[in-house]
């Protein structure tokens, strides 16, 4: 019995997140080769400069058609968004996943695709493209294939794949349906667990629950987005009052690129809990994202995630804030651009990749009344981190082929990160009861693994660590 780890994404970098587990049972075919059993962890975009996205483009790898099984450990691009071209060039197979991610997942992929088709129309009427003939990465009817293929199975349960391979789900603390992912091999006379851990959450949301604690493995891949950094304790509520009172005063617009899963919901109750304190005054807040619109009924959908339930015995009548309201039409979302503040506007995405907040950010950021405040991680080459990096000190900052000067107030609240930072790795790693003999760190830069590695070697010098610097293949 062989087991190969081969990292086709997410190594080295912070999208694509792609791992082929392939489990060999020792007994040839026909043509003398071992059977294979052969299992996609995550099937994502690679997102950020042109350069990464154009690695979506190429033929997969491995074909989809070698593949028996994807495993999803939750809904957000980076780990389900290459699904639809993948099930388009054949992927047959199901693509199992909690029922939260199961749900995000179809809002998701099918905004992914509407954009993308919509994109594609833009640049043939404009001839933006290079291209002589454009077309879309996917379309709505690849994204219905892989909603046709997605399988939602229980958290805490095994689930047998073949005679000698079974997995379960474990809360990973990140969005709503996020989840680790464990195997169990058997291998001889022993059972290999090897786990990913998909992204991991924190302790520190107060919308999200906390990571399950692991009881053991063998194996660990391990994320490392935030692994050389430390987030700020201050508490996330403090930096937001302080940034929208000081926004209000000037009757200014804060305005909040956010994620439409995870960011916005912890935003909107973050709003509403200082509206309550007297934290800050009652203003009007838009969520000008139909995708998140969606995306807050699912999650207030999942008590089994989110924390409100406890908050609120059950009830969520304090949950949004006083002066909120949505847009549902583009002519909405351009009326919104055209008010004057003082007001809060969330809108997606929230790395600047696109939507409705590049209107918003043309419109805002030129004025020094207002404020852009950043609540997720900005991966490099995205717009979001050249704004929050250079867009102040450079002056200017280009949207819809057009310099916008940049006088608004750019600021980052970095504690609300949905992501585990360096002490919250190490501390959970630290829970595991019987730990892994090997922790691969992949979904981070090279500064982040290597300082992750670091930290990790100093707390666990019995521990093999590799921080991936790019794709490898591996046997285990």
């Amino acid at each position: 019995m062989t087991i190969q780890l081969e990292f086709l994404g997410a190594a080295g970098e912070v999208t694509g997140s792609r791992t082929l587990l392939e489990v060999g049972d020792g007994a040839a075919d026909s043509g003398g080769r071992e059977a294979t059993l052969r299992i996609m962890v995550d099937c994502g975009l690679f997102q950020g400069p042109k350069e990464s996205k154009l690695r979506n483009w190429g033929a997969s790898s491995p074909a989809a058609t070698s593949v028996d099984h994807v495993v999803l450990t939750h809904a957000h691009l980076d780990h389900s968004g290459y699904l639809p071209r993948f099930c388009r060039e054949g992927y047959g197979g199901r693509i199992f996943c909690s029922s939260g991610t199961a749900e995000l997942a179809k809002i998701l992929l099918l905004d992914a695709a509407f954009l993308e088709e919509e994109q594609t129309a833009y640049a043939r009427r404009t001839g933006y493209s290079h291209h002589k003939n454009p077309l879309p990465l996917f379309t709505e009817a690849d994204a219905n294939l892989a909603i046709d293929k997605l399988s939602v199975v229980p958290r805490n349960q095994w689930q047998q794949v073949s005679k000698d391979v079974s997995f379960q789900l474990l809360r990973a603390g990140h969005i709503t349906g996020a989840s680790m992912v464990q195997f169990a091999i058997q291998q001889a006379d022993r059972t290999r667990l090897v786990t990913f851990s998909g992204d991991l959450g924190n302790d520190r949301s107060t919308t999200i629950r906390p990571p399950d604690d692991l009881v053991e493995t063998d194996i660990l891949v391990l994320e490392s987005t935030y692994g050389s950094r430390l987030q700020s304790r201050k508490p996330a509520q403090v930096e937001l009052a302080e940034i929208v009172r000081r926004t209000v005063a000037r009757k200014g617009v804060v305005v909040i690129p956010v994620f439409a899963v995870g960011r916005t919901q912890e935003i909107l109750y973050l709003l509403r809990q200082l509206e309550d304190a007297g934290e800050i005054p009652s203003v009007p807040v838009i969520l000008d994202s139909p995708m998140a619109v969606a995306a807050t009924k699912t999650f207030l959908q999942h008590p089994e995630d989110n924390l409100l339930a406890t908050s609120f015995n059950g009830g969520v009548d304090h949950f949004l804030p006083t002066g909120f309201d949505v847009t549902h039409s583009s002519d909405e979302s351009m009326g919104v651009c055209m008010k004057d503040g003082p007001m809060i506007v969330l809108s997606a995405s929230g790395m600047l990749s696109g939507g409705r907040i590049l209107h918003h950010l043309k419109t805002r950021i030129s004025n020094p009344k207002n404020s852009v405040v950043f609540v997720g991680y900005q991966a490099e080459g995205t717009k979001g981190r050249y704004l929050l990096d250079e867009g102040k000190t450079k002056g200017s900052m280009r949207i819809f082929h057009q310099e916008v000067p940049v006088e608004a107030d750019i600021e980052f609240i970095e504690t609300l990160s949905a992501h585990a930072d360096q002490q919250d790795l190490v501390e959970w790693l630290g829970r595991i009861q019987r730990k892994p003999q090997q922790v691969f760190l992949n979904h981070g830069t090279p500064e982040s693994t290597s300082g992750l590695a670091s930290a990790l070697a100093q707390h666990f010098p019995e521990i093999r660590v590799t921080p991936l610097t790019g794709p490898l293949r591996v046997t285990i």
